[in-house]
């Protein structure tokens, strides 16, 4: 396999698992790994991640070939996939770890993730606000291994 340059990107909608799952079909998505970002603790565990008390997103770190997925298309992907007008909820689960979050790598992430967000807003597909943050990338703290490609093991899915 020729060598192809990565690029990165990092979401988090809701749990971990389903949005994993769906990064890891699409094609150019070389690697997914699952963790958490946006907190305030230190190599938090997932017990400390589910009190609440963290401020950590569950979020999906990807790496991708740009040449064969853009970012724009990462993008479309994050917003069919979740409910980006859900404060801090995505289905059953509830509390901050589950919040739509876009941390971008560059300026070029950031731009395409607010042009999106806005383009969403206006579409009218959704009757309230889109609520999705785009924050600076921070601290990615990888979950525990028995959380990485869950959907795959676990065939729940497939």
């Amino acid at each position: 396999m020729e060598n192809k340059k990565l690029e990165t990107a990092m979401f988090g909608a809701g749990c971990f698992w389903g949005v994993e799952d769906f990064y890891r079909k699409a094609k150019g998505v070389r690697e997914t790994v699952v963790g958490y970002s946006g907190g305030f603790k230190p190599d938090p565990t997932y017990e400390d991640v589910c009190t609440d008390e963290t401020n950590h997103a569950e979020v999906v770190v990807i790496k991708f070939t740009p040449v064969e997925i853009s970012y724009k298309k990462l993008l479309e992907i994050f917003w069919e996939n979740h409910d980006p007008t859900s404060q801090d909820r995505q289905g059953p689960d509830i509390g901050t770890q589950f919040r739509s979050v876009i941390f971008y790598y560059s300026s070029e992430q950031q731009r395409f993730a607010e042009a999106s967000r806005e383009m969403i807003d206006k579409s009218g597909k959704y009757r309230t606000k889109i609520v999705t943050q785009i924050a600076p990338a921070q601290q990615f703290w990888r979950a525990e291994d028995y959380h990485q490609r869950y959907y795959e093991r676990k065939c729940i899915l497939k």
